[in-house]
């Protein structure tokens, strides 16, 4: 396994390009705006097989761009949690006033708690996190140690709950069930950087 990360846009948000080296298959998890780019351009520099753009959820900041992956690579297929898909085909945000325009898309899939997927010869779980978002996802990687964590736990702080569809009774729930998972688990998360699940544990409020 092979990380790449880029972070900016206008929520300073982080992204990933997820490698299987063995077979030279990615995927990109999220897809912030004026963030992706170089990641895309990596992937084809090594001549990669990007297969999907996988999403945690469907906050602007997290696939402003989704449209710029798919037409540098048109296989990928797009993931999301059907409870966010609605954030997806109708991006226009009613909570922020963006500099930008998102272009609705659609999900070719959609992902559910507990659902396997692979990446090449990779192993990814799919963990149902709601709170921040009803249909917030993370995608853990269980061979590896490594939990794309989406806006659950970040930068010594939880996600946001006052939006409108959020629930915060629904994010400690999802914060009790993800340390349930080993604590030395990479926890890579939408914003801020590494740490592992020990970590937040011990020092997250």
């Amino acid at each position: 396994m092979k990380i790449v990360s880029n972070t900016g846009g206008l929520a300073v948000t982080n992204c990933f390009l997820v490698i299987d080296e063995a077979t030279k298959r990615a995927v990109v998890f999220d897809a912030p705006n004026d963030t992706v780019a170089p990641l895309l351009d990596e992937a084809a520099r090594q001549g990669l097989d990007v297969i999907g753009l996988w999403l945690t959820h469907g906050h602007f900041d997290h696939l402003a761009d989704h449209a710029l992956v798919t037409a540098r690579f048109p296989e990928a297929k797009v993931l999301i949690h059907p409870l966010d898909e609605p954030k997806l085909t109708n991006p226009t945000s009613r909570l922020f006033a963006l500099p930008f325009t998102i272009p609705p898309g659609r999900a070719d899939a959609h992902v559910n708690d507990g659902d396997e997927l692979s990446l090449g010869g990779l192993r990814v779980r799919v963990i149902h996190t709601p709170g921040h978002s009803p249909g917030h996802v993370m995608y853990h990687f269980p061979d590896e140690g490594v939990l794309i964590g989406g806006d659950l736990i970040i930068m010594g702080a939880v996600g946001r709950t006052d939006f409108p569809d959020a629930s915060h009774a629904d994010l400690e729930a999802s914060i009790r069930r993800v340390m349930q998972l080993p604590p030395d688990t990479t926890l890579l998360p939408g914003h801020g950087q590494p740490s592992t699940l020990r970590h937040e544990l011990e020092t997250n409020p």
